[in-house]
């Protein structure tokens, strides 16, 4: 037996419904889709759009945004104007706690703009005010033909629901400790309410699932159970994420284990931006975890060495930098004008150890010198030697490689 054949792909795509959210869809086999969301206030009109913009350029499939007070209520539909001025149709999610059944129903415009509802259970009205809330969102939502994310989250769990799960539990022969308990009501919390829906109107293909933890076997766990007691499409996401390489590498943990199992229809990366830092790195996270897991492509890909005593240079990790940046930048013209650049590869390696046999794998590599070695670059295009750099202007050198490989490996796009 080979090495190769003990490695498993991903399992397929899990048979869930189909939901369509604008142009969008989820579930059915389609590929995993990448959300994000906004951090702005959405009474700023401007700013939210600018952000959505920015968010929707750099992959995101669907832009969510909170709608929490009438201000927001008011801005959503000139959101969705400004958006669609920048000829950016990407869908928008209206996200409600506690009033979202006053909002929607006192602005029917809100209602109307959104591609998309997200309610969360816990957060819909509490005691006998709870079902009628709920229900007067599941009315709007039909109206209007929305699908809706019916999104538990444990940070904000129905308490009823926990309290009835508890009370059965104590009388279990042999009860199951707290953690099992809060997970089971997590996911009876998200299927008795898709039940509810139904029963009120909404039709099962037009809602998603999600119940969010922030730890990581936890979210698998509940994850797992939720996949096999339903067929709605479900949405992943380590709640509260984090920030930095703890909020990624958590993020990247949970996701992976549950989409190699065939698990999930949706994904965002919920992660706390570093000071001054752009929101869009999730979208870059949650576009990488599935290009690296081989389900989707977004934009090409560098391979790049992480050095060692032979490369006491730091040209390579600049280059390498350079090189991931300035593709990413030319992503969305190159998206635009050509079919099928976003599976192209780049290596960039810093000597000869790997450098060119890695160099060969690459639709383009180029080995840079270690310590010690001749100053020289030879770049290999799908693996032949064309060319070797020399001199200062090899960063400049290797781009414009780069560019005509993509002006003529790739076909070009009528229109």
């Amino acid at each position: 037996m080979t090495q190769s054949s003990l490695i498993s792909a991903p399992s397929p795509r899990r048979n869930t419904r189909l939901v369509r959210i604008g142009q969008v869809a989820v579930g059915a086999g389609a590929p995993v889709v990448v959300q994000s969301m906004t951090n702005t206030d959405t009474a700023d009109i401007l700013g939210t759009a600018m952000q959505v913009a920015e968010l929707a350029r750099a992959g995101s499939e669907m832009v969510r945004i909170t709608v929490n007070n009438e201000e927001a209520a008011r801005a959503v539909p000139h959101i969705r104007d400004r958006l669609l001025a920048l000829n950016m149709d990407v869908p928008l999610v209206g996200d409600f706690h506690y009033n979202g059944h006053t909002l929607l129903s006192k602005y029917p415009a809100c209602a109307e703009a959104l591609a998309k509802l997200r309610i969360n259970p816990g957060n819909v009205g509490a005691g006998s005010k709870r079902d009628p809330q709920f229900a007067a969102i599941v009315e709007i939502a039909c109206k209007y033909d929305k699908p809706v994310r019916i999104g538990v989250n444990w940070g904000s769990l129905d308490q009823s629901v926990l309290a009835r799960i508890m009370d059965e539990n104590a009388t279990r022969a042999e009860p199951r400790d707290a953690g099992a308990v809060m997970r089971e009501a997590l996911v009876v919390s998200a299927l008795e309410s898709a039940a509810k829906a139904e029963e009120y109107g909404l039709a099962g293909d037009r809602i998603i699932l999600s119940a969010k933890v922030s730890s990581v076997q936890d979210l698998i766990a509940v994850y797992r159970d939720m996949a096999v007691r339903c067929d709605y499409p479900l949405h992943l996401g380590l709640t509260e994420a984090g920030m930095g390489s703890k909020g990624i590498v958590g993020s990247t943990a949970a996701l992976a284990v549950l989409l190699q199992e065939g698990i999930g229809d949706t994904i965002r990366i919920s992660l706390t931006p570093e000071p001054g830092g752009s929101r869009t790195q999730e979208v870059v996270v949650a576009q990488e975890i599935l290009q690296t897991m081989g389900l989707r492509a977004f934009t090409p890909m560098v391979t790049a060495c992480p050095g060692c005593g032979r490369t006491t240079s730091t040209f390579f990790q600049e280059l390498a930098s350079g090189i991931q940046n300035y593709v990413r930048e030319q992503m969305p013209t190159w998206r635009d004008q050509y079919d099928g650049v976003e599976n192209m590869t780049l290596a960039v390696m810093g000597c000869v150890v790997n450098g060119p046999g890695e160099s060969k794998h690459a639709n383009i590599g180029i080995s840079l010198p270690g310590t010690g070695e001749t100053p020289a670059a030879p770049v290999f295009v799908d693996g032949q030697k064309t060319v070797t750099l020399r001199g200062d202007n090899i960063a400049a050198e290797f781009k414009a490689i780069v560019d005509d490989y993509v002006s003529t490996r790739y076909t070009r796009k009528a229109g």
